[in-house]
């Protein structure tokens, strides 16, 4: 697991992110950090008219990560952070949990936040997608 202080920074990035959420048709703002050792990416929700064309805050974080350069394929995340504005520890879909998969190990931290600044959740990715799709 990690640090206190390490999850409480991850944390602030995820709420941080929020607040750049583009939600204006389920008014459910969803803010994502993904971090490997000292570098860290936000990502924010942003819907689509069609639905189907959302993306989840979770892989919008992991696609900046890998567009900034310090993600790829043999780079994994230590860990990732999710906030919701209107609901306590939300954990990332199914699709979000695939694409985390890619980059995630057994080991790889999610931190899951409520909304009144309570205790962080931190979960092994394992417990969450045990047995995640791979070609290998």
């Amino acid at each position: 697991m990690l640090p206190d202080s390490y999850a409480v920074i991850l944390a602030a990035r995820a709420m941080e992110a929020t607040k750049k959420a583009y939600a204006p048709y389920s008014n459910f703002p969803v803010g994502a950090a993904v971090a490997h050792t000292s570098k860290i990416a936000i990502g924010c929700n942003v819907e689509n008219q069609s639905f189907g064309l959302t993306m989840c805050a979770e892989r919008v974080a992991i696609y900046s990560a890998i567009t900034t350069g310090w993600l790829n394929k043999t780079t994994k995340i230590t860990a990732l952070a999710v906030y919701a504005v209107n609901q306590d520890y939300v954990k990332p879909c199914g699709a979000c949990l695939q694409v985390i998969s890619e980059f995630a190990d057994e080991n790889t931290v999610i931190l899951l936040m409520d909304r009144s600044n309570g205790p962080i959740k931190q979960l092994k990715f394992a417990d969450l997608l045990p047995q995640a799709f791979s070609l290998e």
